[in-house]
């Protein structure tokens, strides 16, 4: 392997779950009270939509005497067997912009409690931002243990929205299409993404996207991995795709700037040298490890085509 040291390699941030999700008790009552008022039970303890992080772990704190479950939500069962809740919560207030502070929280937990908090993240806000059936307007009441939600008046079910997006690499004769975002920090650059639409496979969106972002035409799409990204809820989906060429026609709205990029400046960018083309993704994102991936496939410095 030409990429990154696999002993050393980081984990692509909200990866990695242990829960047991139990789902035979989420839709049982008297399975969810019976685990609510278990005493090993835990709740996540959260600001508003931001971790809570004291000596390098997520705060889990007992559950409060006279705590209601239908104010709760399960994450589900940790391997040590305590049922894990969070605290729904009916108005986050105006701004719920991810912050560094959420950011940040995969550089200082463990790899299983970044996982969680992004489960928890995702469903909080998706619980305080639904509470209205969008089949009648009435107003709605969580259901199944804080999965679904319930209309009072057309007794509609909603449940927790994921977006997919897909992200990917273009790849032309031993290079690749990187490009950066107008919001993105100075000298920033990345795999493309966008939104899978309606009625799209994935490969379609991938070369959708390509084309529309970059006016690059792709076949030969292939799947690498995913990670799911709790700002708000959406699965990335990262891919590589064959260019037909290397001509571009970027669009000035979605881009700002996009270059082919070699493996060699690739791997500059990504072992932090001052003198690379470009500042690489941070290691949480599912980018910098579908860049890993790539460098992984191509030919070391030096050697022979």
């Amino acid at each position: 392997m030409h990429g990154t040291d696999p002993a050393k390699k980081p984990v692509p941030g909200f990866v990695g779950s242990n829960l047991d999700r139990v789902d035979h008790i989420r839709t049982n009552p008297a399975l969810l009270a019976e685990t609510f008022a278990d005493p090993a039970a835990r709740l996540l303890v959260l600001d508003g939509l931001e971790p809570v992080e004291v000596d390098g772990h997520l705060l889990l704190e007992p559950l409060e005497p006279h705590a209601r479950v239908e104010d709760h939500l399960l994450l589900g069962i940790d391997p040590d067997k305590r049922p894990i809740f969070a605290r729904l919560v009916a108005d986050l207030g105006p701004n719920l912009v991810p912050t560094p502070r959420s950011r940040a929280i995969a550089g200082l937990v463990p790899t299983e409690e970044v996982a969680l908090y992004g489960t928890a993240r995702s469903l909080v806000h998706w619980h305080a931002r639904h509470r209205h059936c969008s089949v009648c307007g009435g107003t709605t009441q969580p259901a199944k243990a804080g999965w679904s939600r319930k209309c009072d008046a057309c007794a509609a079910e909603h449940f927790p929205r994921t977006d997919p997006v897909v992200i990917m690499l273009a790849e032309h004769r031993g290079r690749i299409l990187l490009g950066r975002q107008h919001a993105w920090p100075q000298g920033r650059y990345s795999a493309l993404a966008g939104f899978v639409e309606p009625g799209e496979t994935i490969e379609e969106a991938v070369a959708r996207e390509l084309f529309e972002e970059a006016g690059v035409r792709v076949h030969k799409v292939r799947y690498v991995m995913s990670q799911p990204w709790p700002f708000p809820s959406s699965l990335m989906i990262a891919c590589v795709g064959e260019a037909l060429d290397d001509a571009l026609t970027l669009d000035p709205n979605e881009i700002e700037d996009a270059f082919w990029c070699d493996a060699d400046q690739v791997r500059a960018a990504m072992a932090g040298d001052p003198d690379a083309p470009f500042l690489a993704p941070p290691t949480m994102a599912v980018a910098w490890h579908l860049l890993d991936h790539w460098l992984a496939g191509v030919a070391p410095s030096g050697a022979s085509a």
